[in-house]
């Protein structure tokens, strides 16, 4: 069994010398940064609260003043969130023509703050929100205020629509970005998997496209057996010592 430094030498080694290489992040990534993941036992939030009854469109549509009150604190709170070390060190990884693009489930645009320039959000983002009547868009900011003033829901300035933002709720279609990221995987030499538990589908099926597969969470994934190497190790920690082992710095 190699130990931790062997495994950290053979990813670097794998990045090295498989290209195109992708990034593919989901929760696990950004709870150094302070965000709560979804599926750890005891602690993820979907394990103490039923995504269908408050996090699905059909909740979205039965009610959506509850919807706000129970997913909005959750959402606004991802505003003041900064990136941690593993989203700016795959920043750094892209910059120097090492990874081509990352691949998220997150809506938390932690990516983007960090300088990633080629982002595929599949799950949406929530810099943005639009009219569910005549799909005008508008910063995020705009149905937080009017939530805050005690419009709930907020609705759109131009019709009176309901307000939602731009993430893919349960029950949604999958966003542009996921068709396009399946695009970009075409030809993928390796993907690296960070952070992600690889239980939802269709993203969960995204590996498949990869010839070469690395594996980055803190627990075990159904995908592991496929993996060239498997690290369960945090994810801050991985991506400082696999910079330090491509003489790479943040």
């Amino acid at each position: 069994m190699k130990s931790y430094e062997e495994k950290i030498s053979a990813l670097a080694g794998l990045i090295r010398n498989n290209s195109p290489c992708f990034v593919l992040s989901g929760a696990g990534i950004s709870t150094e940064s302070g965000i709560p993941d979804f599926r750890s036992p005891g602690t993820g939030l979907w394990t103490r609260i039923d995504p269908i009854k408050t996090a699905s469109f059909s909740a979205f549509l039965r009610d959506p003043a509850a919807f706000y009150n129970a997913n909005l604190g959750r959402w606004r709170n991802m505003a003041g969130i900064e990136p941690n070390d593993a989203h700016r060190a795959v920043a750094v990884l892209e910059r120097e023509g090492l990874i081509d693009g990352v691949i998220t489930q997150n809506v938390d645009s932690l990516h983007t703050k960090a300088g990633s320039r080629r982002v595929w959000e599949v799950h949406g983002h929530l810099r943005t929100c639009r009219c569910m009547n005549c799909r005008e868009h508008y910063p995020i900011e705009d149905l937080v205020s009017r939530y805050d003033r005690g419009e709930n829901p907020p609705l759109c300035a131009k019709c009176g629509g309901v307000l939602r933002p731009d993430v893919v709720l349960f029950e949604d279609p999958m966003s542009d970005d996921y068709y396009r990221a399946e695009k970009a995987l075409t030809g993928c030499q390796l993907l690296i998997v960070v952070g992600s538990s690889l239980q939802v589908y269709p993203v969960a099926g995204l590996p498949q496209l990869a010839r070469k597969l690395a594996i980055v969470n803190r627990d075990p994934t159904p995908w592991d057996d496929r993996a060239e190497v498997v690290i369960n190790e945090s994810t801050g920690k991985v991506f400082r010592d696999l910079l330090a082992a491509l003489s790479l710095a943040l």
